[in-house]
């Protein structure tokens, strides 16, 4: 925890609810290198309990994350990096933090409030559920830096808002309210502001009793089935389908439905 709260996220776990919490207000929760290597070595962590159902993305502070901090990355020693090093870090780790999300087989919920600018805005694009205050605001500023995007930003939104909308963000630099983000696709949820955190919790909750390894393969199979055709989908649903008859909530699932009662899972 204490290592946790200084590279700049709060880590805390009730039962099989995972909470990650980012913790650096003072930037406006932003991303620091150190920062997401904690946070890939947390979800790597995560990717192999079997005692986790859910895990939690949320914030401290006004924000919940404005993005990479290219101070913290750009700088040491008063030292420029040396020509390729974006290249080299991005993809171990903004590149990574954004694809562990996607791959991790446990529903992540992300909680957004205040803006979510660039990997901000990702994170919670990569989110099996983002659930958002309505006064949120969501941004890709690369362009107004004069940069081109990346963590995943031309993946996820031309895939969840089309083409022309997702070059509205990109390029024209297109700042959403949460409202609006969920009116064109691109959340799960936007709620008054005062409500995020009980929407959150109830979600969350939701998530917690379901049948865990059933919704991480079905998680798995909508994710791969984005770059398949039908057969090939098809057949991971298959491959899917067979190790979830396997679980004991599969068992339960059936012995529920027999004796007309709500299932009670236990996540395994």
């Amino acid at each position: 925890m204490d290592s946790a709260t200084a590279a700049g996220i709060v880590v805390e776990r009730d039962g099989g609810v995972l909470r990650i919490g980012l913790n650096r207000p003072e930037r406006r929760n932003a991303l620091a290198p150190a920062t997401v290597r904690l946070l890939i070595a947390t979800l790597e962590d995560a990717a192999v309990d079997d005692g986790l159902r859910v895990v939690v993305l949320s914030s401290l502070g006004p924000d919940f994350c404005s993005g990479a901090d290219w101070v913290a990355s750009n700088t040491k020693g008063g030292e420029r990096p040396r020509t390729g090093s974006v290249q080299r870090r991005t993809a171990l780790q903004a590149h990574r933090l954004v694809q562990l999300i996607t791959e991790l087989q446990l529903p992540v919920v992300c909680a957004v409030r205040g803006h979510a600018a660039g990997l901000g805005f990702q994170l919670a694009l990569a989110a099996d559920f983002t659930v958002a205050a309505e006064t949120s605001r969501f941004w890709e500023p690369f362009l107004a830096r004069g940069f081109s995007p990346d963590s995943g930003a031309t993946w996820l939104l031309p895939r969840l808002v089309g083409i022309a909308r997702a070059k509205e963000l990109l390029i024209l630099g297109r700042r959403l309210s949460g409202r609006e983000a969920a009116d064109w696709g691109l959340i799960y949820r936007a709620v008054p502001d005062a409500d995020l955190d009980d929407a959150t919790t109830d979600l969350v909750t939701e998530l917690g009793q379901a049948a865990t390894v059933a919704v991480g393969l079905t998680k798995r199979s909508v994710n791969r089935g984005l770059e398949l055709g039908l057969a090939e989908t098809m057949e991971q649903e298959a491959y899917a389908l067979e190790l979830s008859s396997r679980t004991g909530d599969f068992r339960e699932g059936l012995a529920a439905f027999q004796e007309r009662r709500e299932p009670k899972f236990g996540g395994r």
